[in-house]
């Protein structure tokens, strides 16, 4: 179910952003700051409440996702790959993930629910981590990568925007942040009981 796995086909559709990167003298650092900078901005516009600018933040929610592609890709092409920019991607990609879960949380006043997502969420990406670490490589598989994370917050988003009631306790995005928080904790127990098999 993951995108994570559609990443090689995103990445040939890459050339031109990395094109245009590197002509405005934007390095992969630089890139990944602007993926950081989408999610951010899409947090605060989800935190002032359900209204039509929910179809700007849904855009810039895919917009950290291509960018957070574009970084990587970038790097690659200009040989500029290395431990500290991965550091630096990783520790803005769980920041941007915060970001995103708790301004919706926040602008549907459903922080509980946002915390069972949040968590939901830093646990799928410690345990891809963890794995790592203990050598057996990076985990990117499970019910909900950040890909498929990202494309539901954003296409929840966009839909809320049309459609702001509630359905049931929760609007469109209030669900996905169930999904979330459902499939978050799932995603993280699926990778321990594999990478625990392989041990």
């Amino acid at each position: 179910m993951t995108l994570d796995r559609l990443r090689p086909v995103a990445e040939r559709a890459l050339g031109p952003f990395v094109a245009a990167a590197e002509r405005v003298g934007l390095g992969p650092d630089g890139v990944s700051a602007v993926a950081f900078g989408c999610a951010v901005a899409a947090a605060v516009v989800f935190a002032r409440g359900p209204s039509l600018a929910y179809l700007l933040a849904a855009a810039l929610v895919l917009a950290n996702g291509w960018f957070d592609l574009v970084d990587g890709a970038l790097a690659r092409a200009t040989d500029e790959a290395s431990a500290g920019g991965d550091l630096l991607d990783h520790v803005l990609d769980r920041y941007a993930d915060v970001a995103l879960v708790v301004g919706a949380a926040a602008g549907l006043d459903a922080f509980a629910l946002g915390l069972a997502a949040v968590t939901g969420v830093l646990l799928t990406s410690y345990m891809g981590t963890q794995i790592q670490a203990v050598g057996l490589g990076r985990a990117y598989g499970g019910l909900l990568g950040r890909a498929d994370r990202l494309a539901l917050v954003g296409a929840a988003g966009g839909a809320t925007a049309l459609y702001p009631r509630d359905l049931g306790p929760f609007t469109l995005l209030g669900w996905a942040l169930v999904v979330l928080a459902v499939a978050g904790h799932l995603t993280a127990l699926q990778r321990f009981v594999g990478a625990w098999r392989d041990l």
